[in-house]
């Protein structure tokens, strides 16, 4: 693979090494970029999601670049369909979600993009718990029908502003994030789509879901040089 990205190609494919494995992303860096949202997607899905892709062309038209990422392997995928224990280990999809952070801090065409996090149910945990960790490249963070719940102990850790999103009918997912909401120390909001499932199947929701998150990374993620502590991690 080609490591050198230009503003004109989209959906580049990239392997992002993660410890001992290598995750599959696809990496599109719109023309004057101004920031980089990392998707973190929740369990059963995957990059190729229409849900995710649809949100992430939304932000490509806010020129937010976007990087959609798988934290598990295709075999470890598989086993979790039979097992559904690795899409709760948020110790492990954090971990790697930082690994992948990482990697676009020392990247020569991603270092001077702010870092943003779109998380899914419990890929939002994983954002949640990788954003404490790394504060100096994370720049905002947006849950979608999320599970703030699983990142229990970094929340008062997160610095990174914070939107929560959830369907006004996921009323057990809504209690969940009214607990996130009170153990956030930074600037926050709780977001309630009317008529919205878990997963804003309804007519109108995800579009509702798009727009909102669109905002909310425009407003906090602006293109500027990394502090260069974030460079000494690369």
């Amino acid at each position: 693979m080609n490591d050198a990205f230009t503003s004109e190609e989209r959906d580049v494919v990239v392997r992002i090494p993660a410890n001992d494995v290598l995750l599959a992303g696809n990496l599109n860096i719109p023309p004057e970029a101004r920031g980089l949202v990392l998707f973190a997607h929740g369990s059963g899905s995957s990059r190729h999601s229409p849900r995710n892709r649809y949100v992430a062309s939304e932000l490509r038209e806010g020129a937010l670049g976007t990087l959609l990422i798988d934290l598990l392997t295709a075999e470890e995928e598989e086993a979790d369909l039979l097992t559904g224990q690795l899409r709760f280990d948020i110790e492990l999809l954090s971990t790697r979600l930082v690994a992948a952070t990482d990697w676009l801090v020392g990247h020569p065409d991603t270092r001077d993009l702010k870092i943003g996090y779109f998380g899914a149910s419990t890929g939002a945990a994983a954002a949640l718990v990788a954003a404490a960790a790394r504060p100096d490249a994370v720049g905002a963070v947006v849950s979608r029908g999320g599970r703030p719940d699983l990142a229990r102990s970094s929340l008062a850790q997160v610095q990174a502003p914070t939107l929560l999103i959830v369907g006004g009918d996921d009323v057990p997912v809504i209690a969940m994030n009214r607990e996130a909401m009170a153990a956030l120390r930074v600037e926050k909001k709780l977001e309630i789509v009317p008529g919205a499932t878990h997963l804003f199947e309804e007519p109108g929701t995800l579009e509702h879901v798009a727009r909102s998150a669109r905002r909310w990374f425009e407003d906090h993620l602006a293109r500027g040089v990394a502090p260069s502590g974030q460079r000494s991690r690369a």
